[in-house]
């Protein structure tokens, strides 16, 4: 359930839940997020501060940086846009954006070569197999799973 967004008018919030065709629709006629009949409008910068599960920068560079990361109540910060964090943010975050926006990069990549979205995300199962597969392995070889596994 999206909680929050924030554009350059502002943010709009609702604990309850937002409408996002209606906010994807509002976006589409080049209208901003203020013009949103329902939730509260608050600053741009008081989206860091909407208590979430998940928070999103996904717009710019630098949105998070030492100075405001501390004000972020979410417990999983997902980086979408390039760069959205400051090196000295990034240190205290849990997801970095060359984890959660690789998808994105590789999308990017294989459509720019005429790709389709089937062979990009085609390409990124045979990535994260080949790259989770022998940590699985390794795991499976130590403690408890030694016994159950034939182990190298």
């Amino acid at each position: 359930m999206l909680v929050a967004a924030s554009d350059a008018s502002g943010t709009i919030a609702d604990k309850y839940g937002m409408d996002l065709a209606a906010l994807i629709a509002l976006k589409a006629e080049g209208r901003p997020l203020h013009d949103h009949g329902r939730g509260r409008k608050l600053g741009v910068d008081a989206v860091i501060d909407i208590p979430c599960d998940i928070w999103i920068p996904a717009a710019r560079p630098d949105v998070i940086h030492a100075d405001n990361v501390a004000r972020l109540q979410t417990r999983i910060l997902a980086e979408g846009a390039n760069i959205p964090c400051s090196a000295e943010a990034e240190q205290e975050l849990v997801l970095p954006d060359f984890i959660a926006n690789a998808g994105g990069v590789i999308c990017a990549a294989i459509e720019y070569r005429g790709g389709t979205e089937a062979a990009a995300l085609a390409y990124i199962a045979e990535k994260i197999r080949a790259n989770i597969e022998p940590l699985l392995d390794e795991m499976r070889c130590t403690g408890a799973y030694r016994a159950k596994q034939r182990c190298r």
